[in-house]
């Protein structure tokens, strides 16, 4: 009778819990796409080179770095590779919750490239009470989860060197666009972290 074995049985549920994760965003923007694509009712646009197309493109590039198996930092004890894989895997799901979340706090008001509708609303509950960008800092939260999973460095550098600044980038171009649309942003702005939360909220 075939059986797994434990070191298998626990990497095809790593495995299982990486991917299901991974589906689950692709379906909640596949959803976001469906109900919320529209070009109608646009007060204000703005093209960016960072949307879902180029964020997919890294996740192949990212992919990429993996297959050949270069720059594993490599753990010898056991339970530690264990735990740091558990961890790695906690951080991927909590990203693609966050994530979700995030796109249903944000509703109709989301667009892949930058646009500010007639009826536009400034989210500030959910996510966005947390952080001002919970679907960028979901992701990379997923991305710096999966480079922990499989102890990449060069996935860590990519991550951090190419991705986050991408994502900082798109960041800013959509708050120039909320800035000059909604006067209470600086104050939401001042109150609530770009992707991390604010410690210490500065008073207006």
């Amino acid at each position: 009778m075939f059986q797994f074995k434990i070191p298998d049985m626990f990497s095809f549920i790593i495995q299982l819990i990486i991917c299901t994760s991974v589906l689950g965003l692709f379906v909640s923007i596949l959803i976001d796409f469906t109900l919320y694509t529209r070009n109608d009712h646009i007060e204000k646009e703005k093209k960016s080179i960072v949307e879902t197309g180029t964020m997919t493109l890294f996740l192949f590039v990212f992919y990429l770095l993996l297959i050949p198996k270069i720059g594993i930092i490599p753990i010898y004890n056991s339970n530690l590779k264990h735990i740091t894989i558990i961890i790695g895997a906690m951080a991927i799901v909590s990203g693609c919750g966050m994530n979700i979340i995030g796109r249903f706090n944000l509703g109709s008001n989301w667009a892949n490239h930058i646009k500010i509708y007639d009826e536009h609303i400034l989210v500030q509950k959910g996510m966005y009470k947390i952080v001002r960008h919970p679907l960028y800092a979901s992701i990379m939260l997923m991305f710096y989860g999966a480079c922990v999973v499989y102890r990449n460095i060069l996935c860590f550098l990519a991550v951090t060197f190419v991705f986050i600044p991408f994502m900082y980038y798109r960041a800013k171009q959509e708050e120039s666009l909320l800035i000059q649309t909604f006067p209470e942003y600086e104050d939401y702005k001042k109150g609530t972290g770009m992707f991390f939360p604010k410690i210490i909220r500065r008073k207006c």
